[in-house]
């Protein structure tokens, strides 16, 4: 049976205060408005008989007076193959003039996948970004954030690897982003021809802070669903910081004391029970997450990144429009290596790391006006080619196409002599004039 109640005692920016009972945490709740307007809102704390709702909109236009009706059930997303190519507000309505969405109804934030069901990753997820799939690769099921700093491309970056990646279903999630970001994942979307398998849930910086909290977990409940059913899905959300950000705005706003830099101490739970959707499912298909994490301040100690490294496995270092190659790690990598890649791979990535590090030393030689020998000649023009031909995001080769492209980067610098690659690879795969 549904209560309904008809006097609120408090409001304050989005969260207003009822007296009610036989509630849950989580539970639903409908505002109807003397104005015929409703509003809908989820109940965040229960203190005795006073709950706190937190309203899907702003409070603007709600009076003590309206009804509260709770509804029985939590806040659900729609589910279907009617979602493709469709982009959505983080409340889950429609934001692109389309139809209503008809499917599923499926709750939002629920638990992780069963750890006992979960299944040890054992395949690449290609993007076609040398960078990642070279050096550190992206692995199926892997949680993986893009560490960056604001007016990085990391947009651009997320834009890229929807284009390039061999997964089924990409279900974008964007939070604080401004139109001209919001826009920009439309165009490319549609210029690249990958609309007809992508989702968008868009909280825009102009929206409640309260959206910005719904986006992930719709994303990640839809991409539960479209993995049951056997696809392999990529979620992409920009940015997790934003989102720490809203948690932040609402914990104050609630009076809750605060942790760290303003944060609550749940802080690390509440990106833990997103980034752990992530899952391989046997006999089904996999949830991939990587995430934009910006860093203020280039601070990585900040309460954000600093949790999201625990949780996480790996990260891409995105600095000065280039993925790092030292500061960018993938701790599955060695999952696929030389077992569902090339056997160069393993050779040739850590070769190429080390003369590029080797080079960066002699570039610093050259800065400071010390007389270069042959060795540093030779390091210098492989650090050019590296850069171009593989630090470049613009590019879209395959695994394979950037292994013999790297091949071809060491021939036109070094001999074979010189690279420290055993013979047996060197045979086999080191370009013949």
């Amino acid at each position: 049976m549904k209560m309904v109640y008809d006097r609120i005692n408090d409001m304050r920016g989005n969260l207003i205060t009822v007296t009610a009972k036989d509630v849950g945490l989580g539970e639903l709740a409908r505002i109807d408005l003397k104005d015929g307007r409703q509003v809908f809102a989820s109940v965040l704390r229960i203190e005795g008989d006073q709950v706190t709702l937190q309203v899907f909109q702003n409070t603007r236009g709600i009076s003590t007076e309206d009804k509260v009706t709770f509804l029985k059930r939590q806040m659900q997303a729609v589910y279907g193959d009617s979602l493709l190519g469709r982009r959505l507000s983080g409340a889950g309505k429609p934001i692109d003039g389309g139809p209503e969405v008809v499917g599923e109804p499926i709750n939002i934030g629920g638990t992780s996948f069963n750890p006992v069901k979960r299944v040890i990753p054992r395949d690449l997820v290609r993007t076609n970004i040398p960078m990642i799939d070279v050096f550190n690769c992206l692995v199926k099921s892997q949680k993986i954030p893009i560490f960056s700093v604001p007016g990085e491309p990391y947009n651009a970056l997320l834009m890229r690897i929807a284009n390039q990646t061999d997964a089924d279903v990409v279900i974008i999630g964007g939070m604080g982003l401004t139109f001209k970001d919001y826009q920009a994942f439309i165009d490319n979307a549609e210029e690249a021809g990958s609309m007809n398998k992508t989702v968008m849930y868009i909280h825009r910086a102009t929206d409640p802070a309260v959206e910005c909290l719904l986006v992930p977990d719709m994303a990640l409940a839809c991409a539960e669903k479209f993995a049951i059913n056997g696809k392999d899905v990529l979620v992409l959300l920009t940015d997790m910081t934003a989102f720490s950000d809203a948690i932040k705005e609402i914990s104050i706003t609630m009076d809750q004391v605060p942790s760290n830099r303003g944060y609550p101490g749940s802080l690390y739970s509440d990106l833990a029970s997103r980034y752990e959707k992530a899952v391989l499912i046997e006999g089904c298909g996999s949830i991939t997450i990587v995430a934009v994490t910006t860093m203020p301040g280039d601070d990585v100690t900040h309460p954000v990144p600093d949790n999201t490294g625990y949780i996480t496995e790996g990260q891409f270092y995105l600095h000065h429009g280039r993925i790092d190659p030292f500061g960018s790690l993938s701790r599955l990598k060695q999952l696929v290596i030389g077992k569902v890649t090339r056997d160069d791979h393993s050779d040739l990535a850590n070769t190429m790391i080390r003369l590029y590090a080797e080079s960066k030393k002699a570039r610093e030689r050259q800065s400071m006006g010390f007389k270069l020998s042959r060795w540093d000649e030779q390091l210098l023009s492989y650090s050019k080619l590296f850069e171009h031909h593989m630090m470049n995001l613009e590019v879209n080769y395959t695994l394979e196409d950037a292994l013999d492209l790297g091949w071809k980067t060491l021939a036109e610098c070094f001999q074979p002599q010189e690279v420290g690659i055993k013979d047996a690879i060197l045979k086999k795969y080191w370009p013949h004039k």
